[in-house]
């Protein structure tokens, strides 16, 4: 008599989570990959399975007991909120053969609306507590960020995103995080362990060994709860738009951005600079007229578009928060820092932003409609600029796509949109803008990429840099194209001193080059906290 087989370790897992309250799905391979397997990068990873959990209470919780049945049978686990971070990999695992936990369904919050502190669960988007917030007139602003309502507050501040509120640094503005580790068991801030749950919200520091930001950028547990101190929404929320009408005057406008925000600390919230290109592919649809010897839109198109939708060759946005006694005064010393670079200049709330765009949709014939689109686009971004989040931002991820855009509930994986973001530090010096101006725009002609670029300025001293790389994903050879690019940029880059502060899920063993005594020690730490490597495994390592 042949002897039974051992039972599957995942059959038998699966098999237990679906017996664990609080879960209320398990896919099997077929439906994950289905379901979680579409990525705007063009990546494919093998998903396992999936388990979605809806509950999650207490100490004996859902998310605990699935990591206790995971770590029984060693099966890894990639945790997702909503599966929503575009550009960096959508919802793929780093590596192969790894299960979808998703936390989705968790989307309870706690709101201390005196002190203006947010509780809340993986699965609660930027829409919906704009949404809260408005309907019980909270004067507390989302962190927003450009990907829209429907992505996760507590997954962007885990991977350290960055907005345009006064609270630019999400995770900064994080004072409290619960997780769940590979084996079941929890993490608590030493405050919330001593029963000051009220003192751990409002006290990020804590007591002893500050471990919280251990979380972020990580695959040392499941985070399941943080706390998050909202900007208290100010009397007077403007911007201030500027052209620079050559791009010779870059590296002065970098010198007089820096000022700007050493002279206006807490009333200049951020500075963005962004590039004709970039502006161009947020406004006007990708032209119809064939490409250059390099597969771009030839520059006599580019100067075309950008006198047809007034785009000069660098527009400054400005974001400004503080009584309207602190913007008059802030917006004179911004007239004489920019006195001589900065042209067309234009200060604006979002209630003039929103006139500005009737009154642009009553203009006639061609003109009228484009200059409609840049101030609809305009409208938009003032409402993110003053919390409200919104899809703004997401028209430029479908800029390559052949497919129709849909007017509403964009989602660029669904969707069949090509995205990579190359998204580096910068130092706010004006040699490194102008040199690092000079890589991209290289880099993106050899291999045939449009050079949308965007500087952000994170604090006095340095810059984001977003660089989008779009491409039709349903063609190998723009992919292909795309995935050189982004190496390349990631290599150039590091050699003239620009590095990111984030990657995607193929990037993340590349960023390892040079790396000895931090990956040593990022290495003890896994294998302290996870040693069977069944959280995330890949991410970041």
């Amino acid at each position: 008599m042949t002897p039974p087989l051992d039972p599957n370790p995942l059959d038998l897992a699966c098999a237990a989570w679906r017996a664990i309250p609080g879960v209320a799905e398990v896919l099997s391979q077929d439906a994950a990959q289905q379901a979680y397997g579409s990525d705007t990068g063009g990546s494919t990873r093998t998903i396992r399975a999936a388990v979605r959990i809806v509950k999650n209470d207490g100490d004996d919780d859902c998310v605990s007991a699935v990591m206790r049945v995971a770590s029984q049978h060693g099966i890894a686990v990639h945790p997702i909120s909503t599966g929503r971070n575009w550009g960096y990999g959508t919802a793929l695992p780093t590596g192969e053969g790894s299960v979808i936990l998703d936390l989705g369904g968790l989307k309870e919050w706690s709101f201390d609306a005196e002190l203006g502190v947010v509780t809340l669960q993986p699965g609660v988007t930027q829409g919906m507590l704009a949404d809260f917030l408005d309907s019980k007139q909270h004067p507390y602003m989302v962190p927003v960020t450009g990907a829209g309502p429907s992505c996760s507050l507590l997954s962007n501040a885990l991977e350290r995103g960055y907005g345009v509120t006064p609270h630019t640094d999400h995770f900064g503005a994080v004072t409290d995080i619960e997780a769940v580790l590979a084996d079941g068991s929890l993490y608590r801030t030493t405050l919330r362990e001593a029963g000051t749950e009220e003192l751990a919200r409002l006290f990020k520091w804590g007591l002893g060994p500050h471990t919280a930001p251990l979380f972020t950028q990580s695959g040392y547990g499941v985070v399941t709860r943080m706390s998050i101190v909202l900007a208290r929404r100010p009397e007077v929320v403007k911007v201030c738009l500027f052209n620079l009408k050559d791009d010779a005057l870059l590296e002065t406008a970098v010198e007089r951005v820096r000022h700007i925000l050493r002279s206006l600390p807490g009333t200049v919230g951020g500075i963005n600079l962004m590039n004709r290109h970039r502006v161009l592919a947020m406004n006007a649809p990708y032209p119809d007229s064939p490409p250059d010897a390099n597969g771009q839109i030839p520059l006599d198109v580019i100067e075309t578009l950008g006198r047809q939708y007034q785009i000069a060759p660098w527009t400054g946005f400005c974001t400004l928060y503080g009584t309207r006694t602190m913007v008059a005064a802030a917006q004179k010393e911004i007239k004489r820092a920019l006195a001589g670079v900065g042209t067309r200049m234009l200060f604006l709330s979002p209630g003039n932003a929103r006139t500005l765009a009737k009154l642009a949709r009553l203009l006639p014939g061609g003109a009228g409609q484009r200059l409609g689109s840049t101030a609809a686009t305009l409208a938009k971004s003032l409402d993110l600029v003053a919390g409200r989040p919104n899809e703004t931002a997401l028209p430029l991820a479908y800029w390559r796509n052949p497919g129709k855009q849909p007017d509403d509930g964009r989602d660029p994986g669904r969707d069949g949109c090509g995205l990579l973001w190359y998204a580096p530090l910068v130092p706010m010096r004006p040699q490194y803008a102008r040199a690092y101006v000079n890589l991209v725009t290289r880099v993106a002609k050899k291999h045939g990429m449009e050079p949308l670029l965007t500087f952000t300025s994170v604090n006095e001293r340095l810059f984001d840099s977003t660089v989008p790389l779009l491409f039709d994903r349903n063609q190998p050879e723009a992919v292909a194209r795309a995935r050189a690019c982004y190496k390349e940029l990631l290599e150039e880059g590091r050699k003239i001193g620009v590095f990111p502060y984030r990657v995607g899920v193929d990037t993340m063993q590349a960023i390892k080059v040079n790396q000895t005594h931090s990956l040593a020690f990022h290495a003890r730490l896994k294998n302290a906290l996870d040693p069977g490597n069944l959280v995330a495994p890949g991410r970041y390592q």
